[in-house]
């Protein structure tokens, strides 16, 4: 089923039902039920067993450098991530206990490898198609409230995630509508430094009754530039092909790869919050 966003911004009905309790102080619990509820409710999220997004990701200076992507997810912790560059296209798959990750060579061929061990927990970490604060004990992730702090602006609950892998990673949810505004999680660049990255979620529409974000950016704390993951279309439970979460098969030349159609119709250019 493909479906295309709701013009209309979705903070707007999250407000109104979290008005009451902005301003008191909540306990994990009760925050947590109150994100689900802002994204659609927990009921309706489970009824998803597969999601795409396809879109574009944009870099380097002013965004000048635009990367389609596709991102396939599968209950309970399968992912697809395939972008698209100069012809060519790089895979990441991972099948809730292994990975791998295909990718154009020098001499214009393909190679596949296996995750490491960091990149398998990292891929544990991150929850699903639904995310960490959806059913968090099943996962094996533990939440404690840190407090409240401010975020662009936004009152926010800071809550402090202890992921399956063992990383600790640093929530903030909207006191008023309780989105998630942002997160602060680990990283590792190209030759092995370690860091952290913010990750902000911003423009969230209304997907056939799921609200979700349709801007993520991510950037360091000393980087002036950021990523952008701009989603463009999304389909709700389209049928997947088993082999599209098992290790992938080197093309003997170079090609492109063939994107899953989703059959949505584009939506609407993100906006900002």
């Amino acid at each position: 089923m493909a479906i295309g966003t709701s013009a209309a911004g979705a903070e707007g009905t999250a407000t109104d039902a979290a008005k009451a309790t902005a301003g008191a102080e909540l306990t994990v619990q009760q925050i947590l039920e109150r994100h689900a509820a802002a994204r659609g409710g927990a009921e309706l999220w489970h009824r998803i067993q597969t999601m795409t997004w396809t879109g574009h990701i944009e870099s380097g200076p002013g965004g000048i450098s635009k990367h389609p992507f596709l991102l396939m997810f599968r209950r309970p912790a399968a992912t697809r991530f395939e972008i698209f560059g100069e012809g060519q296209r790089s895979v990441r798959v991972f099948d809730g206990t292994m990975g791998w990750k295909q990718r154009p060579t020098s001499q214009g061929t393909f190679e596949v490898k296996e995750y490491g061990a960091e990149e398998i927990g990292f891929a544990r970490d991150a929850g699903g198609l639904d995310g960490p604060l959806f059913d968090p004990t099943a996962k094996g992730i533990g939440i404690a409230l840190e407090g409240v702090g401010s975020v662009e602006g936004h009152r926010a609950y800071h809550l402090k995630l202890t992921l399956p892998s063992g990383q600790v990673r640093d929530d903030w949810i909207d006191a008023q509508s309780f989105l998630e505004l942002r997160y602060d999680r680990a990283t590792r660049n190209a030759v092995g430094a370690t860091g952290m990255v913010s990750v902000y979620l911003r423009n969230y529409q209304t997907v056939n009754g799921l609200v979700m974000p349709l801007l993520i950016e991510t950037g360091g704390p000393a980087s002036r530039d950021t990523d952008k993951m701009i989603v463009e279309k999304i389909a709700l439970n389209p049928i997947f092909d088993n082999a599209q979460f098992t290790r992938p098969t080197v093309p003997s030349t170079r090609r492109r790869g063939a994107m899953v159609n989703t059959q949505s119709p584009p939506v609407n250019s993100p906006r900002g919050r």
